[in-house]
């Protein structure tokens, strides 16, 4: 686990210096408050036995301070690494001065397999250790092999106070990629592209993170900076995902850019599939001869590749098509069948911008990317069925998949009796797997998954296929948590449900097939702690055996030795710094502790955690988790006016649950004001009751709960004045901060959004329809922003991009137009050339932080402002 530290520089707490103001703060200026012994990045090596089953890690104290630990996993013991004294001893002879035991100048270890020698690497010099005799000798030849750093998918914030180092970032694909850095708040700050083959050596501090992605936004690898210079190579690798055939975790396969192109020769080689104007050909390898397969098709229905082009319309990114038209085909393994896809292009809708002040010319520049929004039509992909001996079609009714949002994951049993497919209905309340037969083209649904409601594909999809067994997993939310089954894959048989009870698996992270298990990630299975907190488990096929590899009351994150035969477990909570400890892989008992994250120096200085509170829902019953985040020199016997930082987005939570020493609203707090956090009713990973309050009701974002919570907040903790309750957020935290000022003007009395999605009928096809629904109802029109802008009560501040390609800009400004005729008052911010998010920019977050002291404090000095800075 990555946790963040406080930064070194660019984070000033500043007070509120006017008499208005309701609290006096500490000044924090150029803060190294520091967390110590957070990270464990173990290093595994094989002992004397040949068997991987020790490793050693490094640990950072105060005062620069580091220490090397070895574990030997078979004894289950934990010490040091080698005698520091000793080899600060030699070093100091060796170099001619003084080393301290507490300050080596080693950045990494190399244990030899017999365990006599260790080689020590330096920044730029390495060393050879006897550890028997601790004689030190130059390390010869290289200075140390290439290092490559571990690349993963899942972006987050820089740690500070890193030592100087250097990454070279090198580009193995055969396409452009794009470069950034991300800040200690996980914000994205552009570094440039690299083009394909190309490297480039980039200066950076340890703990810096460094993101790559590729067209459209796909992210390609996350990168931690290291002491030891290394290599940050993109090349194609998927490790860090996982996945395998037929298994999508990560949003049904649509994160990831377009699908790659399919084979359109047999695998005996003698046939081609070709596309002549709009029609499908079957073409000859040795002689050439072509003969036509199909007569009718057209442009509006044609079997030339295209979902490319129409899926990054859907997606929002740039492509192009091939310049020669190719089908998209997917041949039975004896080359006798083949199933060519037919596509009806959907709406070629584009969004228009003008950017008002290029930087390269005077005049505005014109702007428009491919952008679908709920009730276009989709481009529609329909398989057909063709038999190649024969040159004909097979027909094959489209009863069960007549109107797809999606068709996907089109494969082949191995003994060509069948293909089966993977289709999602427009509305999302169907989602099934459906197979055909090869000879008569009778199809059939494998799995039939429907609600009512909504099927969360973006989020909780899983489909494993067990070819070898003929069996599949499915998730399924059907008892109303989200759940694993385990089917027959001829027979559409339920064989058994492999996970059940009222906690909900949150991802599968690895099927053994050879052991039948099952290991994944689980929210609520330990009783008495949070349900969002994170568990990892373990599970046979049959639903038997369920071990929960982790303990601590917190959430986690593990990485596993090489084997699998340990976990190393480290895990937290928002106020209780990181715990790491060794587990067995087999019970998950706990083997020994290994570290446990010293925070003394900055709680001493004043930071305080944030606390977890629990309180009851609209319903009285339903326990609604949040968090409170007091300032500095919080003083409760005083009343302080409070923010919520909201985002009630269907598609996850986000209430923090794990350790971080810094937060992007602590300037916002050093004002005076208290900020809370709440994962209302129709957010995600709670159970599918909790999770539909936002069908078709994207208006309700939890308000009723959130209010309820603060309430109850408020009673326990009197300080908390419940007259004074603002809130802000961006995107679907922008439509919902304006949204609270307009449904529950009693309650929120300022409120500032930022690129707000603010009717869902303006804003990307795919996310609005999964929780709205298609076709496009009412339901929107009662939800939209610009509806309800007559009932503004509040303070507002509306911030915006102008080149906001992410949600449509016009979306912010309709509710302009909508306050402007409702004689309403409001604030306005429009970033030229600004992006998605341009409000949380030190501009945005300054105008932000003067609005809620205006409104809600009756001051307006900004921190770092020249009155501020007087004193006046």
């Amino acid at each position: 686990m990555s946790l963040w530290l406080f930064q070194r520089i660019g984070v000033f707490l500043v007070a509120s210096l006017t008499a208005a103001s309701v609290v006096a703060q500490n000044v924090w200026t150029n803060p190294a408050f520091h967390v110590y012994r957070e990270k464990l990045d173990p290093h595994w090596f094989a002992g004397t036995d040949g068997i991987t089953n020790k490793f050693w890690y490094r640990v950072d104290g105060s005062k620069d301070m580091r220490e090397f630990t070895l574990v030997d996993t078979g004894e289950g013991k934990r010490a040091a690494a080698f005698d520091h004294s000793r080899l600060a001893e030699a070093l100091g002879k060796l170099i001619g001065g003084p080393v301290e035991a507490g300050h080596l100048p080693v950045v990494s270890l190399e244990f030899a397999s017999d365990g006599k020698t260790l080689k020590l690497i330096g920044r730029g010099t390495n060393w050879v250790l006897d550890l028997k005799s601790y004689s030190l000798t130059p390390a010869q030849g290289e200075a140390s092999s290439e290092f490559r750093l571990p690349a993963t998918r899942r972006p987050h914030p820089s740690r500070a106070g890193g030592v100087e180092t250097e990454v070279e970032l090198v580009n193995r694909l055969d396409a452009e990629v794009s470069v950034f850095w991300l800040d200690t708040d996980g914000k994205r700050i552009a570094y440039g592209s690299l083009k394909p083959g190309e490297s480039r050596k980039q200066h950076t501090f340890a703990g810096h993170v460094w993101l790559i992605t590729g067209q459209g936004g796909a992210i390609l690898g996350v990168f931690d900076a290291e002491e030891q210079p290394g290599l940050a190579v993109v090349d194609g690798r998927d490790a860090a995902r996982g996945g395998g055939r037929g298994r999508r975790g990560d949003g049904a396969g649509r994160n990831g850019g377009p699908p790659a192109r399919p084979e359109t020769q047999s695998p005996d080689g003698k046939w081609d599939a070709v596309v002549r104007g709009h029609n499908l050909y079957l073409r000859e390898v040795s002689s050439g001869k072509e003969t036509p397969l199909t007569f009718d098709a057209n442009p509006n229905s044609t079997y030339a590749r295209g979902s490319e082009a129409d899926r990054a319309i859907e997606m929002n990114y740039e492509t192009h098509d091939p310049e020669t038209p190719m089908p998209e085909v997917t041949w039975s393994p004896d080359s006798r069948k083949l199933v060519a896809m037919r596509l009806r292009p959907g709406t070629q809708r584009r969004v228009y911008l003008v950017q008002s002040s290029p930087e390269d010319q005077v005049q505005p520049k014109l702007d428009s990317y491919p952008y679908l929004k709920p009730g276009d039509d989709v481009p529609i992909r329909k398989p057909h069925l063709f038999d190649v001996e024969a040159r004909k079609e097979i027909p094959v009714s489209d009863a069960l998949f007549s109107n797809p949002w999606s068709i996907e994951d089109l494969r082949w049993d191995k003994d060509s009796s069948r293909f089966t497919f993977l289709f999602n209905q427009r509305g999302h309340q169907a989602l099934r797997v459906i197979a055909v037969d090869a000879r008569s083209g009778e199809a059939k649904p494998i799995i039939d998954e429907q609600s009512k409601t909504f099927i969360c594909y973006s989020g909780k999809f899983f489909c494993e296929y067990l070819d070898a067994s003929g069996e599949i997993i499915w998730m399924s939310e059907r008892d109303g948590w989200n759940h694993l089954y385990l089917y027959d894959a001829r027979t559409g048989e339920v064989k058994n449900q492999i996970t059940h009870g009222e906690w909900v698996v949150r991802k599968v992270d690895r099927v053994d097939t050879d052991k039948r298990q099952v290991w994944f990630q689980a929210g609520g299975i330990r009783p008495g702690q949070d349900p969002y907190y994170i568990h990892y488990c373990r599970v046979n096929f049959d639903g038997s055996g369920l071990t929960i590899l982790t303990e601590g009351d917190g959430t986690h994150t593990v990485s596993f030795s090489p084997d699998r035969r340990y976990v190393i477990d480290t895990w937290s909570r928002v106020n209780l710094p990181p715990v790491s400890e060794l587990r067995g892989a087999e019970d998950g008992k706990q083997v020994c502790r290994l570290e446990e994250a010293d925070a003394s120096e900055l709680l001493a200085n004043g930071w305080t955690p944030p606390e977890p509170f629990v309180a009851k829902g609209r319903d009285g019953v339903t326990d609604i988790y949040g968090v409170i985040h007091r300032p500095v020199g919080f003083d409760p016997a005083k009343k302080y006016p409070m923010i919520e930082d909201i985002y009630a987005g269907p598609q996850d939570s986000f209430v923090p649950k794990s350790w971080r020493a810094h937060y992007g609203w602590e300037s916002l707090m050093a004002r005076g004001f208290i900020l809370v956090q709440v994962d209302g009713m129709g957010t995600a990973n709670r159970s599918k009751k909790f999770h539909d309050v936002c069908y078709k009701n994207l208006a309700d974002a939890g308000f009723p709960d959130r209010i309820a919570w603060m309430k109850a907040a408020a009673a326990k903790y009197p300080a908390m004045d419940l007259t004074r309750v603002g809130l802000y957020g961006g995107s679907a935290g922008g439509q919902n901060a304006l949204g609270g000022l307009l449904t529950h003007p009693e309650f929120y009395k300022a409120g500032a959004a930022d690129c707000g999605c603010h009717d869902n009928r303006m804003d990307k096809i795919w996310w609005n329809e999964q929780w709205m629904g298609w076709p496009v109802g009412p339901e929107y029109e009662q939800c939209s922003n610009v509806t309800l802008a007559h009932n503004l009560q509040g303070k507002l501040l509306l911030t915006v991009g102008e080149m906001d390609k992410n949600v449509d800009p016009a979306s912010t400004m309709q509710v302009v137009n909508a306050l402007i005729k409702a004689d309403k008052d409001f604030e306005l911010i429009v970033f030229p050339n600004g992006g998605h998010g341009s409000g949380g920019s030190r501009y945005g977050e300054r105008r932000r932080n003067d609005f809620f002291a205006r409104s809600l404090l009756g001051s307006e000095l900004s921190p770092g402002s020249a009155e501020a800075a007087a004193g006046r």
